[in-house]
């Protein structure tokens, strides 16, 4: 048995079931807040924050507040990987990723209580200072959160190095996550539309709503994380063991820019990310302005969480026997023709319901094939540079992730602007006009990025289980006899080439 082996089972033994589920809820939270903040945000932008200001004003305060939403994401291309080099570099008696759980958790959920709150009503005192506390909160937060967020899905592999162990920890991730992101899809119109009726007595969406709203999912927020800070202990195998000194900010950047597979994984996600969040951020709209029928709305996110509930303990037996590449194909299939169903059925709601079926099953068979693959990337790197970074190379996903949403709450905030779906506005004041720029932008451009994003995946991801456990073997005999150096690129090249003759047929035994 190698020191490895003897490592993983240590790992799973020191874990154990507790230490799975203190995990696994940790994205209960997070997700949660990641759809709080991704979608429905703008959606209270655009409906409820700048209600008691004039309309012309309130319409430049949407336009600002989404561009700025967008420009504060977009730069986060060259910040998370930064935040990851801070968390692969930070050692404390907790850990290098706990602390982050802890703080992170705290700190952005408080702000996001904030933001729900419209600033506690500065807007309507002074809409020039609204802007700029709006914007130095909004930074903080989004800083914290991916503190938090790179933190979690970067503990994997300090939790194991067995590519089996790490799907059970992400397919338990995706399962709470599924549970957290889709719950606010069915609680947010009930929750706002209650707390609304209890403090102003209407029966509509009002501010007092949205506050109620941002501090539940702020409290959920911080238990959550702080389940995974209390709740966890990282572990060291002889990998980690060997790659304590993980370089400053311009050796992250060299290890992202230097990981090809790494690169191709993210550029796939991203194309898929901007799609199925844009599409996510709209669905609203398609109830309310298109289908003419907003309670229906709630059962979108009972289709997104039986999804995920069945889909995320799915995924490891299915992977046993299906090479996670084709798990990956497969669902990009069935987006495909999801996609297709609602361009053209968009008017029908049972056509609707079964297109949003295909939409979301396959959701977490991309996710955690993404995921898995950018953590087998971890020793690819490894083994072709020498370094090894973990929270760097998986703060790609997250980052990944904000990137798509940002430019959701532009594409969601333009949507709500050009076809007139702002403020008081209802289904008999659509035109065709209306509906079909909504669609453009819902379903015709995502379907594109769709198919683009299946295209990059086919022809250039080439990390399967099988390469993975032989440059794992590789890295083990190297690191025993102290022959890691800065250039490994040929070892790596002969594990792909061996890896590209059997993986049509077989998966990697765990």
């Amino acid at each position: 048995m190698s020191n490895e082996n003897v490592a993983d089972g240590d790992v799973r033994r020191k874990g154990g079931l507790g230490q799975r589920i203190a995990y696994a809820f940790g994205n209960l939270g997070q997700a949660a807040f990641y759809n709080a903040m991704s979608t429905y945000f703008i959606v209270y932008v655009t409906s409820c924050l700048f209600s008691g200001v004039d309309k012309a004003l309130a319409a430049k305060l949407i336009g600002v507040i989404t561009s700025l939403v967008v420009i504060i994401r977009i730069a986060e291309i060259f910040v998370d990987p930064l935040l990851g080099n801070l968390v692969d570099n930070t050692n404390t008696k907790w850990g290098r990723f706990r602390p982050w759980q802890f703080f992170g958790g705290l700190v952005s959920s408080v702000l996001l209580a904030v933001v729900f709150s419209g600033m506690f009503g500065l807007v309507n005192v002074n809409s020039t200072l609204f802007i700029v506390v709006f914007v130095i909160t909004f930074i903080v937060l989004d800083v914290f959160y991916s503190l938090r967020d790179i933190s979690y899905w970067g503990m994997i592999p300090a939790l194991s190095s067995d590519s089996h162990e790490r799907s059970t920890y992400t397919a338990l991730g995706s399962f709470t996550g599924s549970i957290g992101g889709n719950a606010i899809t069915i609680l947010v119109i009930p929750v706002v539309t209650y707390f609304s009726w209890v403090f102003t007595g209407e029966n509509a969406e009002h501010q007092s709503g949205w506050t109620a709203f941002g501090i539940i999912v702020a409290v959920l927020g911080i238990m959550t994380a702080w389940t995974v800070a209390f709740g966890t202990r990282e572990n060291q195998s002889a990998l980690r063991a060997n790659a304590e000194d993980n370089g400053g900010p311009l050796q992250a950047f060299k290890a992202v820019f230097q990981n090809d597979q790494l690169l191709w994984v993210a550029l796939s996600y991203l194309l898929y990310a901007i799609a199925n969040v844009t599409t996510t951020g709209v669905l609203l709209f398609l109830f309310k302005f298109v289908l003419d029928n907003q309670a229906a709305f709630s059962a979108t996110g009972v289709i997104a969480m039986i999804a995920g509930l069945v889909m995320s303990p799915l995924y490891p037996i299915l992977n046993r026997y299906i090479p996670r590449r084709y798990l990956y194909i497969g669902g990009m299939v069935s987006m495909i023709v999801a996609y297709v169903m609602l361009a053209l059925f968009s008017s029908n709601i049972v056509l609707v319901f079964i297109a949003l079926v295909l939409f979301y099953v396959p959701g977490t068979l991309i996710m955690m094939t993404v995921i898995l693959s950018l953590t087998d990337s971890i020793e690819y790197g490894q083994l072709k540079n020498g370094k090894r970074n973990e929270a760097v190379t998986l703060s790609i996903r997250p980052m990944l992730d904000k990137i798509g949403g940002a430019l959701s709450n532009g594409i969601v905030g333009f949507i709500a602007l050009a076809a007139g779906m702002t403020g008081d506005a209802t289904a008999a004041d659509m035109t065709p006009t209306n509906i079909h720029v909504f669609k453009i932008c819902a379903f015709y451009a995502p379907l594109i990025l769709i198919v683009l994003s299946l295209v990059v995946f086919v022809s250039k991801v080439k990390i399967t289980e099988k390469m993975h456990a032989q440059i794992v073997d590789e890295l083990e005999a190297k690191l025993a006899s102290g022959e890691i150096v800065d250039d490994e690129a040929q070892p790596v090249e002969a594990a792909e080439a061996a890896a590209a003759v059997g993986d049509e047929t077989q998966t990697v035994k765990n």
